[in-house]
C-alpha cells in the first residue's frame, strides 16, 4: 500500500471503522466577514462545506439525531466541518465542542478550519481536549502556490499553512491536509509540489 488511509487507521486504532458525525457548529469565516476577505474561497458553497447539515438544530441535537438509531458498539468521529472551527473565543470554542462529545461512543474530535485562524490558544485548547479524545485538525492548504492560492481567493499563504501545522504539532495535535489539486492556474509542476 502506498498510503494509509483513515479507515484503515482507525480499524489498527480502535479495532472498526468509525462514522463521521458530520457538525455545524455555527462559526463564522475571516474571508467572509471582512477580517480577511469577503465572498469566501471560489470553491467554498454558501454555506460551506456541510449543505446537507441540519443548522436549524442544536450542535447537541445535530448529534443525538445522528447516533439516534446506532449500534451500542458504533464508534463515532465528532466532525466540525463548516467554515473555520477554530474562529470565535474560547469559551465558545470549549462550550461548542464539548456540545458534540455528549456520549462515550464518540471517540474522536475533528476540527476543519483554516490555518490563520490557529492560535497559541486555541492550539492549547485543543490539546486539552486531547486529553479525553483523539483530535486532529483538518487545515485547507488546497494548494502550495501563492499564486494560485489568491486567484482561488483563499486569503492567506503557503507560510501561513505550515507555521499552523508547526504550532499544532508542538501541542501533539495531528493535522490532515485539504488539498485540491488542479485548481485553475495550477499546472503540473505546482501539483507536485502540492502533494
Amino acid at each position: 500500500m502506498l498510503y494509509n488511509n483513515l479507515s484503515g487507521y482507525f480499524r489498527e486504532k480502535y479495532g472498526k471503522r468509525l462514522s463521521k458525525i458530520c457538525i455545524d457548529g455555527g462559526f463564522s469565516c475571516p474571508n467572509r466577514d471582512g477580517k480577511v476577505g469577503y465572498g469566501g474561497c471560489i470553491y467554498c458553497g454558501e454555506r460551506g462545506a456541510g449543505e446537507h447539515i441540519d443548522n436549524t438544530v442544536s450542535i447537541k441535537e445535530q448529534v443525538m439525531n445522528a447516533l439516534k438509531d446506532a449500534r451500542d458498539d458504533e464508534l463515532f468521529v465528532a466532525y466540525f466541518q463548516n467554515f473555520s472551527n477554530t474562529y470565535a473565543q474560547i469559551d465558545v470554542l470549549k462550550q461548542r465542542y464539548d456540545a458534540a462529545l455528549i456520549d462515550d461512543r464518540i471517540k474522536v474530535l475533528a476540527i476543519g478550519t483554516r490555518p490563520d485562524c490557529i492560535t497559541e490558544e486555541n492550539a492549547d485548547l485543543l490539546a486539552e481536549m486531547a486529553k479525553t479524545h483523539y483530535v486532529w485538525v483538518e487545515l485547507g492548504l488546497q494548494t502550495s502556490s501563492d499564486t494560485v492560492a489568491a486567484a482561488m481567493n483563499i486569503g492567506y499563504a503557503r507560510a501561513e499553512f505550515s507555521r499552523a501545522v508547526a504550532l499544532l504539532a508542538s501541542r501533539g495535535i495531528d493535522t490532515v491536509a485539504h488539498m485540491m489539486v488542479g485548481l485553475p492556474g495550477e499546472g503540473r509542476a505546482e501539483a507536485i509540489q502540492t502533494m
